[in-house]
């Protein structure tokens, strides 16, 4: 569950190996269902890594991709979609391109437990479009 969207949400408690095995699995899923071979990762609140899956055939490159994805959205607390929008817009959006590690390409998304951010999921691996699908169903199983 998203909280407010016109308030900052907050960092949580960290997600649990429990939970993260559920988001993972939910991700692996849909990865599976369209044969495509992902990097997944998965942060908790404090931006350290929780889980980790290189699916047989993934691209090397991913691999740093979507740890950067991850950690992107629960940087930012929010979807790296909206940061690859805003650069894509140009302009004054250019300057999200100073800090390091940040990573404007669609497939990270922040994980929600009763309104909080618990963790952060990344995908890479396709298209981006792709890479979110899969990140979006990992999400997903929070609900």
């Amino acid at each position: 569950m998203q909280p407010n969207p016109t308030q900052p949400p907050e960092y949580g408690a960290p997600i649990t190996l429990t939970v993260a095995k559920r988001v993972m699995q939910a991700a692996e899923a849909e990865a599976e269902a369209n044969q495509w071979p992902m990097v997944i990762a998965i942060l908790d609140s404090g931006g350290h890594l929780v889980m980790f899956h290189k699916r047989d055939h993934a691209q090397l490159g991913s691999i740093h991709v979507a740890q950067r994805k991850a950690e992107t959205a629960l940087s930012f607390k929010r979807p790296t979609k909206m940061l690859e929008d805003l650069l894509a817009g140009g302009g004054v959006a250019w300057r999200l391109l100073t800090p390091g590690n940040v990573c404007a390409m669609e497939g990270g998304i922040p994980l929600f437990v009763d309104g909080k951010i618990v963790g952060a999921i990344g995908v890479s691996g396709m298209q981006s479009g792709q890479d979110a699908q899969v990140a979006a169903a990992g999400a997903k199983a929070l609900a």
